[in-house]
């Protein structure tokens, strides 16, 4: 069994050497898509095994096991020729030759992501490294699921990346109380590297799935869209190393999807996601929501989208930040939307540093479609004893959910617990603190506080000519 921290590693160091990859981002599109590879040829080998008729989407002279798996294979430049004058362009019109869904997942991989190494003698040792993992058995994949993670986290700090990663934590709370079932479809139509959808595997796998008829039923119902392209291939990934052989999984925008078509069949029962905040949207897009409701903010545009593609009484989950809870004009008409159309039964409130390296206050929603929102429950959830913020080293940990998973099934009003009535807010307001909780200090202008330092001295002056003339 290969130490798969030290091949990440070493890979890593390789990739270092090469000219052609400059910083991290480029040097996890590159790993991904050949991870991809590795991980399909690996799959295809199983399957291959298991069914008489199978064959690979991938044409024979591009599989894996017929170019990289022999260590003494091509190399150098011939090696670089061959991934940018045949790989790269048939795999990017796979489509055409051979339809199928397989075909045409691969075909998304590579129309999204490039080739940066130059040197194919470094490719040959990366190649010769990934050769040391074997996809098929399952302690190699069981330890790559806990690596991945950190490949994640990696993506996360290579530059502005931070949408990509939800922690696993509350990726988990978050499925765990929505509590998705075999037969609901399940969208996260923001995919990133597919954390909740995974989550959401696990979830239904170990409650509900019984009989291969079962895990048939699972693999149709777990769908992913995501826009950027390393997130994209890493989240396929991901899906195929949580065992759905063809995942319905798309590289599209889906702020693009045209929302006045969006009818009965493309409605789905459970959305979990953590849609782009802060992002820019392609130009125009806009344009393709209802005029009330047009804005710039990705995570305002998402939550109109996420309205529309439940079903009636389908559920949902999402993070958003104050700034898409608070405000006036299009995001209060959102919010009126959102709890007209929908019972937002719960907000959990997050620590500022949750999403680490980015310091954004977050919230957590669920809600369900069909019936106005009569009252919420906010719950706060607070930093561990002693801890200042969440960080690289101490990210949020699912079991300091113990205490609001407890309180979820037995609601009372506590220290962190609070109800509000619908009627009760202002303007469709959802920024509400916690009242059992010491006002903050409202923040004063620079001229407001010269002022009040006038103020002091001012008075200081007073009382010390006091004191002179009683001395006196």
């Amino acid at each position: 069994m290969a130490n798969i921290s030290a091949v990440i590693s070493n890979i890593r160091n390789i990739m270092r050497q090469d000219r052609g990859i400059s910083g991290d981002a480029q040097r996890l599109e590159q790993l991904g898509w050949m991870l991809f590879l590795k991980i399909m040829d690996d799959k295809d080998q199983e399957l291959e095994l298991i069914k008489e008729d199978y064959t690979s989407a991938i044409p024979e002279s591009l599989q894996w096991r017929v170019w990289a798996a022999d260590k003494e294979g091509i190399t150098g430049e011939e090696l670089i020729k061959f991934i940018e004058n045949k790989l790269f362009p048939t795999l990017k019109t796979l489509v055409q030759k051979q339809p199928s869904q397989r075909s045409a997942l691969i075909q998304e991989v590579f129309d999204g992501n490039n080739n940066y190494m130059k040197s194919g003698y470094e490719m040959r040792k990366v190649i010769n490294k990934l050769n040391e993992v074997d996809f098929n058995k399952s302690e190699d994949k069981h330890l790559f699921g806990d690596l991945y993670e950190s490949i994640l986290l990696e993506l996360r700090d290579a530059g502005n990346k931070g949408e990509y990663y939800t922690p696993r934590a509350v990726t988990q709370l978050m499925t765990q109380m929505t509590h998705p079932k075999l037969g609901e479809q399940v969208l996260d139509p923001a995919c990133g590297t597919g954390g909740f959808l995974t989550a959401a595997i696990d979830h239904i796998r170990a409650n509900d799935v019984h009989t291969v008829e079962d895990e048939q039923i699972l693999q149709q119902s777990i769908t992913g869209w995501e826009l950027k392209p390393v997130a994209y291939v890493l989240g396929l990934t991901n899906l195929i190393l949580h065992e759905i052989d063809v995942p319905d999984y798309h590289y599209i925008d889906s702020l693009k999807k045209e929302y006045n078509s969006i009818g009965k069949k493309d409605r789905v029962d459970v959305i979990l996601a953590n849609p782009p905040f802060g992002a820019s949207i392609a130009e125009g897009v806009e344009t393709n929501f209802p005029a009330t409701y047009r804005c710039k903010e990705s995570a305002d545009l998402f939550v109109i989208l996420i309205i529309q593609l439940l079903k009636a009484k389908g559920r949902a989950a999402i993070v958003l930040p104050d700034g898409s809870i608070t405000g006036d004009g299009v995001k209060a008409r959102i919010r009126e939307k959102l709890l007209t159309e929908c019972n937002l039964h719960t907000i959990v409130r997050l620590p500022q540093s949750t999403f680490f390296p980015a310091t954004v206050s977050t919230n957590l929603l669920f809600f369900e479609k069909g019936t106005p929102t009569k009252e919420i429950w906010y719950y706060e959830h607070k930093l561990p004893e002693g801890q200042k913020s969440y960080s690289k080293t101490k990210p949020i940990q699912f079991n300091e959910f113990k205490p609001l998973i407890d309180w979820w099934h037995d609601r009372k009003e506590t220290d962190l617990a609070w109800k509000v009535k619908i009627e009760d807010l202002k303007e469709w307001d959802l920024d509400i603190k916690n009242p059992t909780q010491p006002a903050e200090a409202e923040m004063k202008s620079s001229a407001e506080l010269l002022d009040l330092l006038h103020q002091s001295l001012a008075k200081s002056e007073d009382l010390l000519n006091k004191l002179r003339k009683d001395l006196l």
